[in-house]
């Protein structure tokens, strides 16, 4: 098994995850707060999709483009937006996420494996060290956010999924 190999199971296990706790959640589901002051889920997957496609364009790679506004809906300055009608519906967030992880598993086997050594841009380089690591912060990334999202499963009395 190869690093690649690694990265892209690692894509795929933290989007299964997603999946799972996304699987019973509604689109209403998706813009309440578990909590006061925490970032509903709509908000998180517009990030998480934001976020892949800038880190990943950000290494020189085309991604796909996002619905007018989606940026600006889900920028920081937007969480704490609450109105159902700022947001997209689940079954175009799954889709756009999986458009994203689609184009960066791409990007990825596109790379040649001593590129993934190189430095990442600049900016990038307080969380992710090099262009290997800007990949492998796609997983983790994902999971962090669907972590939070077993706090509002757990308020609205949903089963564990996994």
């Amino acid at each position: 098994m190869n690093v690649k190999t690694l990265i892209i199971e690692g894509i795929e296990m933290a989007h299964s995850v997603t999946n799972a706790y996304l699987a019973d959640l509604t689109d209403a589901d998706l813009v309440q707060r578990p909590v006061p002051g925490m970032n509903h889920i709509a908000w998180q997957l517009g990030h998480l999709i934001g976020s892949e496609r800038g880190m990943i364009a950000g290494l020189g790679h085309p991604m796909p483009e996002l619905p007018a506004g989606f940026e600006a809906a889900h920028a920081k300055e937007t969480s704490s937006v609450n109105d159902p009608a700022k947001f997209a519906k689940k079954a175009d967030y799954l889709a756009l996420i999986r458009k994203m992880h689609d184009a960066t598993i791409a990007a990825l086997k596109a790379t040649p494996d001593a590129d993934l050594d190189k430095p990442a841009p600049e900016a990038m380089r307080s969380y992710a060290a090099t262009v290997g690591s800007v990949f492998n912060i796609i997983g983790p990334h994902e999971l962090m956010h669907a972590g939070q999202f077993v706090a509002l499963r757990r308020k609205l009395g949903k089963p564990v999924t996994i």
